[in-house]
């Protein structure tokens, strides 16, 4: 009884040992960018999640990653992600944002770290007892860092202009605001699933939601500003405040957007959307099975087999 049981468990331990060989994966994705700010949605004024999403305003998105499984369920992943988000006040139905006449885009730099906690999986795919096939589903988490740098169009047309360094609702000189970071802190989640090819082969797909912690990534939060709060600057002026671009006080909808009245909604942060598809290559690593307790039987995949040498 002994003995089969020490037969069993070696038999058992044969997919985990092969899977222990390939923890690291190196690889790539690409997909989409898009994002949830001040900027967007239909009839509506600003909502959370979906519903406030401009499809039209997805953008490419591309990244690079090392993932290193520290546990059967567990794994750490360091990834590098570049997307672009943008918006159009022109694209919405709703009267006030609409008339509002801003735009933006930002191009996004992302370093993030993040652990995936596996919730199902099927090791064996086609059930062929060679456990080289298989399919994971994960959940993920972590802390992200980016860089990012909106700017806007005078009249949705010509240059790109940076617009953090024209304060456009007043932070170069109003008491008790100043510029917003550049640099920034997220919270990346999501969901995904993989399928590994020959044990070595991996696609993915993501969805991710990165939770910011700044309202400017559009450049839009509080209020409209004053001229001098604006330092009599005309670009500033002219980059802040965009509504007589399209309608003029004789229009029957004609918004007047006045110093001190609403520009943007400070009680709600900008949030941005990574959608990717990816390949990685698995790497073989040495097996601690086969080197630390089973090197006399073993040697690479063959038996070691006993020399006889012929005696004439």
């Amino acid at each position: 009884m002994r003995k089969l049981l020490i037969i069993s468990a070696f038999i058992t331990s044969l997919p985990l040992a092969g899977f222990s060989q390939f923890k690291w994966d190196f690889g790539g994705s690409v997909g989409a960018a898009n994002y949830l700010g001040d900027i967007g949605g239909k009839e509506s004024t600003r909502r959370d999640f979906v519903p406030d999403l401009k499809f039209s305003q997805t953008h490419l998105a591309a990244s690079g990653f090392a993932r290193y499984k520290v546990h059967p369920n567990i794994s750490l992943k360091a990834e590098f992600t570049y997307g672009r988000i943008s918006g159009k006040d022109k694209l919405t139905t709703n009267n006030g944002r609409n008339k509002r006449n801003l735009n933006f885009q930002n191009n996004i730099f992302e370093l993030a770290f993040t652990g995936e906690f596996f919730f199902y999986e099927i090791n064996d795919i086609g059930r062929a007892f060679r456990y080289r096939n298989d399919f994971r589903c994960y959940v993920y988490a972590g802390i992200a860092g980016y860089h990012h740098n909106p700017k806007g169009q005078l009249g949705g047309a010509g240059a790109w202009i940076p617009l953090r360094p024209l304060g456009t609702e007043g932070q170069n000189n109003k008491p008790g605001m100043k510029p917003y970071n550049l640099w920034c802190l997220s919270i990346p989640t999501g969901v995904g699933f993989y399928f590994t090819i020959n044990k070595q082969h991996r696609i993915t797909y993501e969805i991710g939601w990165r939770t910011t912690f700044t309202d400017y990534l559009d450049d839009i939060s509080t209020v409209y500003a004053t001229d001098a709060e604006l330092n009599n600057d005309p670009t500033a002026i002219s980059m802040a405040n965009q509504t007589g671009l399209i309608t003029t006080p004789a229009d029957d909808d004609y918004y007047s957007y006045l110093p001190g009245e609403k520009r943007g909604d400070p009680t709600h942060g900008d949030s941005y959307i990574f959608t990717t598809v990816g390949y990685s290559y698995c790497m073989r690593g040495k097996s601690k099975f086969g080197k630390a307790r089973y090197q006399r039987y073993f040697k690479g995949n063959k038996y070691k087999k006993r020399k006889i040498r012929a005696k004439f």
